[in-house]
């Protein structure tokens, strides 16, 4: 590690140097700086905004379901099986489906051997469960805080071995050189009021990028408010996104951002509304032909949380009529586990065969929702508990919540971007697709960030970063601009900004109209109007001071990637009308049973499965969107000898540069 300083614009600011930065302290950066010193490196340093923020740490639903190879039992499965399932989903590039079907028992058993503590039978196997677009049982969990365990686990292994972390380090420029990344402008959150408004330069070879994903879009969130992530300053850099439009939406709590599925919703608790004037009902059975069939509806969502327009009419239809009840009527809407919904009036006989097999196996038959929730489940409730909500006797607020980013920065196989030396793994990288198994996001964290760690150890030589001034260069080229720019801000600054306020209204209008329901005109418009708030922002920046100062940095990051987003979300509905998670609605759209008044659904030709969206930034303000074919799965050579062989030369290349560097 090596200090310096350099002036940019008549600014001195600190230089801090490595050969590799890693960027967020979540499952994926943690794992890809252990890995990075397990395969030799050590000149490695991790940059964060803050150790205990993200969604690694501080989500749970997906976040606690880890989908693997299966472990367990009689069911046969293979890597071939598992890639061949992450491929399916769609809109999957083929070479990252195998590495993560290949990575997927090395990465599961060194979180085992780190201490998370998912559960065994008694003769040592990993049991599993299925889950949502699963064709196994491969889904395992250590409970509702699976992934805070995992990057607990992490942390104390990269804090073992000595790596340093720079807390309190907002990135928010990438410096790239001739096609190749050379370091990045951070701001030190700590130092605002200096002359320097805190910003630092790290100079580096190789970035992995592990910031989440892009959760500041969405105002209707269960992202934790401490995310926001930092796509756009991928795509700034040259980096493109990939099905940017695809995303995860459902059920979830809105006092305390959690999602509501699984056993939330198989215990059958009531779904109330409440309008301005105090009055409740339960809507559901408004919407179904009986009772009976709308708790069948609720039962499925439990494991079929996300919204699916396959799922329309079905489970799905059930996220479609809370978007009605709360957007369009303006109405609160609830769960209530305290008293049973209509149609259990005589007992659970009116449910569908497997609800009934469900619950009856369970031995969850026990008379209101609470009573089987605590009986299957009693974490679940305790979670709530410890944030202020008491289930057992008070009712708790939903909305249909984005939750997840099924895109992100493209990668390839070694889960590099297109500028050189950058990488992206966990969410911020791009390789879920559309239809992706509950609970693969955590193992695609850790096989995609052993991979980029595993590319830097065995192809690149450390210490080989820039020099100085060749650094300085870069450094004016790609951040002067913006330091200069947020120095004029800060010395407007009057107070009464409007940075949050701004933020704000893009996030409530992306809940409305780019969520799981859109329409194209109101897409378009919007696309255009961020174009033109991105075109004019310093412009219209109004700081209060300077701690405003990181907010409206991440306003503009938000404001790239949501340009991005909105414009992958044209083209697709453009070409191919509904699909996955999006809804598309036109007049003269299909009608469909049970739906509001008003929701016609464009039907879909499903031809995105073979193809991702891909959005470059051209400009200011520009951006550039096209279809792209995805990779098929690689047809491999694993004649034994072959791959030994091959190995061999890799490994010694890394023993030998490894010599080399103790000599």
């Amino acid at each position: 590690m090596q200090n310096d300083h350099l002036s940019l614009r008549g600014l001195g600011l600190p230089v801090i140097t490595a050969d590799t930065l890693v960027v967020g302290t979540g499952c994926a950066g943690y794992n890809a700086a252990d890995w990075l010193y397990d395969l030799g490196r050590r000149d490695v340093a991790i940059l964060t905004e803050g150790e205990r923020m993200g969604t690694s740490r501080n989500t749970g639903s997906d976040k606690q379901t880890y989908y693997k190879l299966s472990l367990c039992g009689e069911e046969a499965d293979s890597v071939a099986e598992l890639a061949g399932t992450l491929f399916a989903g769609g809109g999957v590039d083929g070479d990252t489906a195998l590495c993560e079907a290949a990575g997927s028992v090395r990465s599961f058993i060194k979180l085992c051997m780190l201490g998370v503590p998912f559960p065994q039978n008694r003769y040592g196997a990993y049991a599993g469960y299925k889950t949502d677009h699963d064709p196994r049982t491969r889904a395992t969990s250590a409970g509702p805080l699976t992934s805070r365990f995992m990057t607990e686990a992490l942390e104390r292994s990269v804090k073992a071995k000595g790596i340093p972390v720079y807390d309190g380090m907002q990135a928010v420029r990438l410096i790239v050189s001739e096609g190749a990344v050379r370091g990045l402008l951070a701001v030190n959150l700590s130092r605002l009021e200096e002359e320097t408004a805190g910003f630092t330069l790290f100079r580096a070879q190789n970035i992995i990028l592990a910031t989440g994903g892009p959760a500041g879009l969405y105002c209707a969130s269960v992202y934790p408010e401490s995310q926001t992530g930092m796509s756009g300053m991928a795509l700034e850099a040259g980096a493109a996104g990939q099905s940017l439009e695809q995303w995860q939406y459902g059920l979830a709590s809105t006092d305390f951002r959690w999602n509501v599925s699984g056993t939330y919703q198989q215990v059958l608790p009531r779904y109330l509304s409440v309008d301005e004037d105090g009055v409740e009902r339960e809507f559901l059975p408004d919407y179904f032909p009986s009772p009976a069939a709308a708790l069948d509806a609720v039962f499925l969502k439990g494991y079929q949380w996300p919204f699916d327009v396959r799922k329309l009419p079905g489970s799905s239809l059930i996220d479609l009529i809370v978007h009605h009840e709360t957007e369009d009527l303006h109405r609160r809407v609830y769960l209530d586990f305290t008293r049973d919904p209509m149609g259990l009036e005589e007992g659970f006989e009116a449910l569908g065969q497997e609800a009934r097999d469900y619950l009856t196996r369970s031995g969850a038959l026990q008379p209101t929702p609470i009573a089987r929730l605590l009986h299957m489940n009693p974490a679940a409730v305790e979670l709530y508990r410890s944030h202020g909500i008491d289930l057992t006797r008070m009712p708790l607020r939903i909305a249909v919540c984005a939750q997840h980013c099924n895109g992100g920065i493209a990668v390839d196989a070694d889960w590099r971007t297109a500028v050189g030396g950058l990488y992206a793994a966990g969410e911020a990288a791009g390789t879920f697709g559309v239809y992706r198994p509950g609970g693969s996001a955590l193992n695609a964290a850790q096989a995609g960030s052993m991979r980029a760690a595993e590319h830097i150890a065995y192809t690149t030589q450390e210490g080989a970063v820039s020099a100085l001034e060749d650094f300085r260069r870069a450094a004016e080229e790609n951040a002067g601009e913006l330091v200069e720019r947020s120095l004029a801000a800060l010395r407007a600054a009057q107070g009464g900004g409007n940075v949050l306020s701004s933020r704000r209204r893009g996030q409530e209008r992306m809940s409305r109209v780019a969520a799981h329901i859109r329409s194209l005109p109101e897409l378009r418009q919007f696309y255009e109007d961020t174009r033109a708030e991105l075109a004019a922002f310093w412009e219209e920046l109004r700081l209060g001071g300077a701690q405003d100062l990181p907010h409206a940095l991440r306003n503009r990051d938000i404001l790239i990637t949501r340009a991005a987003a909105l414009r992958a979300m044209c083209l697709l509905h453009e070409e191919i009308g509904s699909c996955g998670a999006g809804m598309l609605c036109a007049d003269g759209g299909q009608t469909l049973p049970g739906a509001p008044e008003g929701y016609r659904m464009q039907p879909g030709s499903g031809a995105v499965l073979d193809r991702h969206t891909a959005v470059s930034m051209t400009g200011e303000a520009a951006f550039e969107a096209r279809f792209t074919p995805v990779r098929p799965i690689p047809k491999t050579d694993d004649w034994f000898e072959n791959v030994w062989r091959e190995y061999r030369q890799r490994t010694e290349r890394l023993q030998s540069r490894t010599e080399e560097k103790k000599g």
